[in-house]
């Protein structure tokens, strides 16, 4: 019996949808790209091409090595230039491959439909092809749909919320490709053998609940096909499209402290993912592209973009009309949860659904004060942590504060410095805490061997 309610806490941030109706633009005038080598969370993978080589569009460049690691493709046609160290998005040194484009996006010999005939070879399938979460956490796909023996997938959870302020990159999707995002989710359906699929839309996004319903009505006329398919309509919070908050929405059901989605039945997918599972399944065309949104103060013209991966944010910001003001801020992802740049020249990877350019004005970072113990921290919280605690223990580096509080349960939603008055940097502070654990718990660990 399905539940269908709302998690406690959350925050209700202007939403600043302001590319809601702007078409996707399909950008392609790039000069040169910068392939890094690890988009994905797991072991980054090893260039196969060299310096001079001449290579197509969806040809293998990075070689995967592990189970949670996924190949890497060239998303355009060109002369590899040069292999070298850069400093990734987040601070990592990585290896990416430099590729100066002829402009003319050959498709290369090797992309072809795969052959899919059970779950084997669609997850096989699915890891070919590159594919990581789009929803902005670069999981990979295939090791997400991976059924641990003895759990039971009940339910395909689709995450259609967009719940962060500004990014409207899969409302567009829904809006541009309802039918493939149909297509895909029956896909997951038979091959993973999940008998019901739910869709989690913000109600502030009626018209994409409404055409994902329209298309299921083709569906059921023309083919006579009737999945167990239903859209459903959610209240406006943030974070309404985190994976736990999602599914205690749709189902009821509270995913506990340590576990995993699958742990309560669910699967959860963004609609670009499951959108990109049925292209791929027809074309063979690997992830060499991405749709995101370009907003924020510092810009000329915010719009939704389609971009070749490793296209530079300069080059994207340029081709989509510049900048309006200086920028005194670019965060790569959401107001809420994104990452702010150290500096602009860096690349479009896989998981990249926005990049945000702020005015210095709008860039100004409030100066901290003491805590007031309000407790407004506590209330904001999907996750019902106590967010003072571990920013206590955060500064205090104090490891067994930090554990007896659950740190490793924060999804870093952000929801806490947003109404904190006092201007404190908690989600900073507890990243750091989560840290200070991870690296006592493998240093336990090492010391047991």
């Amino acid at each position: 019996m399905l539940r269908f309610g709302h998690f406690s806490g959350g925050v209700h941030p202007k939403g600043n949808k302001n590319t809601h109706f702007y078409p996707t633009v399909r950008l392609d005038d790039f000069k040169e790209i910068h392939i890094p080598m690890s988009m994905h969370i797991g072991p980054p993978c090893t260039p196969i091409v060299k310096v001079g080589d001449q290579v197509k569009v969806g040809q293998l460049i990075g070689e995967a090595s592990g189970p949670m690691a996924v190949p890497i493709h060239s998303s355009v046609s060109g002369k590899v230039t040069a292999i070298r160290k850069e400093v990734s998005s987040a601070g990592r040194s990585v290896e990416v491959v430099l590729i100066e484009s002829d402009g003319q996006y050959t498709r290369d010999e090797s992309v072809v439909p795969p052959v899919v005939t059970d779950t084997e070879s669609f997850l096989k399938a699915l890891r070919d092809s590159g594919l990581v979460g789009l929803g902005g956490a670069g999981f990979p796909t295939h090791m997400k749909l991976k059924v641990p023996e003895g759990k039971t997938a009940e339910f395909l959870v689709i995450n259609a919320a967009e719940c962060e302020p500004y990014i409207t990159a899969d409302f567009r999707q829904c809006a541009e490709h309802p039918d493939e995002i149909i297509e895909g989710i029956m896909l997951v359906m038979q091959y993973l053998d999940i008998p019901k699929a739910l869709i989690g839309v913000e109600d502030n996004k009626p018209l994409a609940a409404e055409v994902l319903k329209n298309e299921l009505t083709k569906l059921e006329l023309k083919q006579n096909l009737k999945p167990d398919i239903s859209v459903h309509l959610l209240k406006t919070m943030y974070p309404q499209g985190a994976e736990k908050m999602l599914i205690y929405s749709l189902t009821g059901r509270e995913v506990p402290s340590g576990k995993l989605p699958i742990d309560v039945g669910a699967v959860v997918l963004n609609v670009s993912t499951v959108r990109f599972i049925a292209k791929y399944l027809k074309t063979g065309m690997p992830l060499v592209r991405k749709r995101l949104t370009l907003d924020g103060s510092g810009l000329k013209m915010p719009c939704n973009v389609n971009v070749p991966i490793g296209a530079m944010i300069p080059d994207v910001i340029s081709h989509a009309g510049g900048n309006a003001a200086e920028a005194g801020k670019i965060i790569m992802g959401g107001s809420m949860m994104g990452v702010a740049l150290d500096r602009p020249e860096a690349s479009i990877i896989k998981h990249n659904n926005a990049i945000l350019v702020f005015d210095k004005k709008e860039a100004e970072i409030p100066q901290e004060t003491q805590c007031i113990r309000c407790g407004r921290c506590v209330e904001a919280c999907p996750m019902h942590l106590m967010p003072t605690m571990l920013d206590v223990g955060a500064r205090n580096k104090d490891v067994e504060q930090l554990e007896d509080y659950h740190v490793l349960d924060c999804i870093e939603c952000g929801c806490c410095t947003y109404v904190c008055p006092a201007k404190r940097y908690l989600v900073q502070s507890i990243r750091a805490g989560k840290g200070y654990v991870r690296q006592a718990q493998a240093q336990a660990k090492e010391g047991t061997k």
